[in-house]
């Protein structure tokens, strides 16, 4: 590799991604562009494949706003004139290296990248295999189902253990951490010693600035993805492959399509796409379009809309729908063109999760992927495991009519000696405002029981997840546990809480659906996946976990002492 001999660093921290589908030549890394980005950012085009000794195409320009979005509401507010303009440089470069396209955005030119050309697994493959496990410091995941996203930062360094991850039921989306050795220019570079790197759809890290050092060094990544094995720590990232059989698409795609004509029923949520956090956070209002000339302007991305509009497509034209639609980011409510942060497609808004057959399936980003069939089995024994056929509990059936506060409020008096505590929060000085919930029921043998009405998988995610915060709280905070021990004495007088008590078993109550028999076939894929995480870390704890499913009835059972009429 080339050394610089200027005073400069030789070095740049820039993002490099790897397209998919473009061929390894100037004219088709032009025809991939945008024409309307092009013209937006006064585009001016060279090709210094001579310099670089590989074929390249050099985009630059600039994003132009006569004034600023903000200076007409601030001239409102103080009775000012003012009047500035924005002008943000953009830079892109593309290149093919042996064959491979890979592009590097200056400024706003990573923007000019279409979002359809990207190697989503890019970055995050090279770092599973170069990132020292011991060392991780930004890492955001996915937890399918429940439509959250992690992002844990760790300055400076933690191991990945300890991080929580919950392998298999969370997708990694971004990893970060301290390069291992490599034969980079930044190892030469004697003016930085910083050695970090993150990887998503794109991989930062510090690049060579001289010609031949930036090819050196994509061919020694491309080198890493090629020969290396992910760390054995660090393989789990991958356990969850995208679906590549064009014909298993084709299926999927179908079964989604019937799935948009159908009324919701929480096998489609949101997800926001993984490189537009920064803009969603930045964006004060949301324009999407479904087949419509007319943007459907709100103040967040509208999931409603979305499916609404889907639904009343004829079948085999739904799936299409949402491929084709946009949704367009504004930096301001007024929605101008001046304001747009980004535009990209619906179908990178949701998440859907899909089955054919045994095997379950889910849409992330625009990308099917697969749980892995071997791992779906171990999950399913685990499952009928903790589904029990014979409960330590005995509850009621659930009036269909009835809301959940309804039904834990009426176990009291149909099964004597329970306690309700939903809602019946215990503050603490680390849980102040709302407080922490222990359990909706409390069992004559002390067992906590969670309550749950599920028509889709997350709001059995909040319901885990409320299990664990909750037997954290009692395990590891006093304040909490007197807290307990106080109500439960009050709410069951001469029967207070055993000296010492610290949770023994939590048992998850659920109705699912309308009624729907709880098995490990009827309960749904993610929540699988999440529970049987979720077990492991409370028996670790030394807590039981069991998993009852609720009766569903369509006349309210009758309380004690209380005579119902004849209609």
């Amino acid at each position: 590799m080339a050394s610089s001999t200027s005073s400069t660093s030789s070095t740049s921290k820039r993002t490099l991604y790897r397209l998919t589908g473009v061929a390894p030549t100037a004219d088709a890394m032009f025809d991939v562009l945008d024409p309307e980005r092009l013209a937006a950012v006064d585009a001016e085009l060279a090709f210094p494949e001579e310099r670089l000794g590989v074929p390249a195409l050099l985009v630059t320009g600039s994003f132009e706003q006569p004034v600023a979005s903000w200076c007409s509401e601030i001239s409102r507010t103080t009775g000012c004139e003012v009047s500035r303009p924005v002008n943000r440089s953009a830079g892109l470069l593309m290149l093919a290296v042996d064959g491979e396209v890979y592009a590097i955005g200056y400024d706003q030119g990573f923007r000019l990248v279409p979002d359809r050309v990207k190697d989503r697994r890019f970055g995050l493959s090279f770092v599973t295999r170069r990132v020292d496990p011991a060392q991780i410091r930004d890492l955001v995941s996915h937890t399918p189902g429940g439509g959250r996203t992690d992002i844990t930062l760790v300055p400076g360094g933690t191991p990945v253990w300890s991080l929580g991850v919950q392998e298999h039921a969370q997708i990694v989306r971004r990893l970060g951490g301290r390069l291992e050795g490599i034969e980079l220019t930044i190892a030469q570079d004697s003016r930085t010693k910083i050695t970090s790197v993150e990887g998503g759809t794109g991989l930062r890290l510090r690049l060579g600035v001289e010609a031949e050092d930036l090819v050196a060094d994509i061919r020694a990544i491309a080198r890493v993805l090629r020969d290396e094995a992910p760390s054995p720590e660090l393989e789990f990232v991958e356990h969850i492959v995208p679906v590549k059989d064009d014909d298993l698409v084709g299926l999927l795609k179908e079964r989604l399509d019937d799935m948009l004509g159908e009324p919701p029923d929480g096998r489609i949520t949101v997800a926001v796409p993984s490189d537009h956090w920064d803009d969603y956070a930045a964006a004060q209002a949301f324009a999407t379009k479904v087949d419509s000339k007319q943007a459907h302007l709100t103040d967040d991305f509208s999931l409603e809309y979305v499916l609404n509009r889907a639904r009343v497509h004829r079948s085999g034209t739904r799936f299409a729908a949402l491929r084709d639609g946009t949704v367009t980011l504004y930096s301001h409510t007024r929605a101008e063109k001046g304001d747009v942060i980004r535009t990209s497609q619906v179908l990178r808004w949701i998440e859907a999760q899909v089955s054919l057959g045994a095997r379950r399936f889910f849409l992330l980003d625009g990308q099917w992927y697969e749980i892995g069939e071997a791992y779906l089995e171990a999950i399913r024994s685990q499952v009928e495991r903790l589904i029990t056929g014979t409960p330590s509990v005995d509850l009621p059936a659930w009036a269909l009519g009835d809301r959940e506060r309804d039904y834990n409020e009426s176990v009291p008096d149909l099964r004597p000696g329970y306690v309700c505590f939903d809602r019946d929060n215990i503050r603490t000085a680390l849980h102040r405002g709302n407080g922490v919930e222990i359990c909706d029921l409390l069992s004559p043998d002390d067992v906590l029981v969670m309550v749950k009405r599920a028509k889709g998988s997350d709001a059995l995610s909040h319901l885990f997840g409320q299990a664990v915060v909750a037997v954290q709280t009692l395990l590891h905070s006093s304040e909490a546990m007197d807290g307990f021990a106080r109500k439960v004495a009050a709410a069951r007088p001469g029967r207070p809480l055993p000296e010492g008590f610290r949770p023994a078993r939590v048992v998850f109550a659920i109705l699912l659906k309308d009624g729907t028999d709880l098995t490990a076939d009827t309960l749904f894929p993610f929540s699988q996946v999440t529970l049987v995480q979720t077990a492991k870390m409370l028996e670790a704890w030394g807590v039981a976990v069991e998993v009852v499913g609720i009766q569903a009835t369509a006349v309210r059972p009758a309380r004690p002492g209380i005579r119902r009429l004849a209609a």
